[in-house]
C-alpha cells in the first residue's frame, strides 16, 4: 500500500459502545478530542516558575446523520433508566485511525459519560445531523 503525506478525515471511524451494546451511528461526520489536565504551578522564592499538567481525562465529541433511531433511543433509555432506578451507566468510544503508512492504529476513551448536545434540526430538504459530547477517563491505545 502506498503511503500518503497526512491523514484526511476520512482515515478516522468512530464506535460508540454504552452499557455493553454498539450504537448504530452509521454517518459520523466528524470527530475530535482533546486530552484535558491539570495544571500544577510551583513558584520557588529562590528560581523561575515550573508548571506540570498532569492527566485529567479525555473530552470530545462527534457529529453524525440521522440515519436512524440509535441516539434518540440510547438518550430515552439513558434518561428513564435515571429517573427509574437512578442507574448511571459509562460507556466507551472507540477511534479507528488508518494511518499514512497503511497501518490502523485504535484508541479507547473508556469510562466515557455522554450528553446529546444537538438533537438534531428538522428542515425541509436539509439533512439532519446531531452531536454528541463525551467525557472519558482515559484514552487507551489498544493496537
Amino acid at each position: 500500500m502506498a503511503s500518503k503525506p497526512f491523514n484526511v478525515g476520512r482515515d478516522c471511524r468512530v464506535v460508540l459502545v454504552y452499557n455493553g451494546s454498539r450504537i448504530k451511528l452509521p454517518t459520523v461526520t466528524g470527530f475530535q478530542a482533546q486530552q484535558q489536565t491539570h495544571r500544577l504551578t510551583s513558584m520557588p522564592l529562590n528560581d523561575m516558575p515550573s508548571f506540570y499538567d498532569t492527566p485529567n481525562g479525555w473530552s470530545g465529541g462527534f457529529d453524525f446523520q440521522r440515519d436512524n433511531s440509535g441516539a434518540d433511543d440510547l438518550f430515552a433509555a439513558i434518561e428513564s433508566g435515571f429517573w427509574d432506578a437512578g442507574t448511571m451507566i459509562l460507556g466507551s468510544v472507540y477511534q479507528y485511525v488508518t494511518e499514512c503508512d497503511g497501518t490502523s492504529t485504535t484508541y479507547e476513551f473508556m469510562g466515557a459519560t455522554i450528553r446529546l448536545t444537538n438533537a438534531g434540526h428538522y428542515q425541509s430538504e436539509n439533512i439532519v445531523t446531531q452531536h454528541i459530547d463525551f467525557m472519558a477517563r482515559i484514552r487507551n491505545k489498544i493496537s
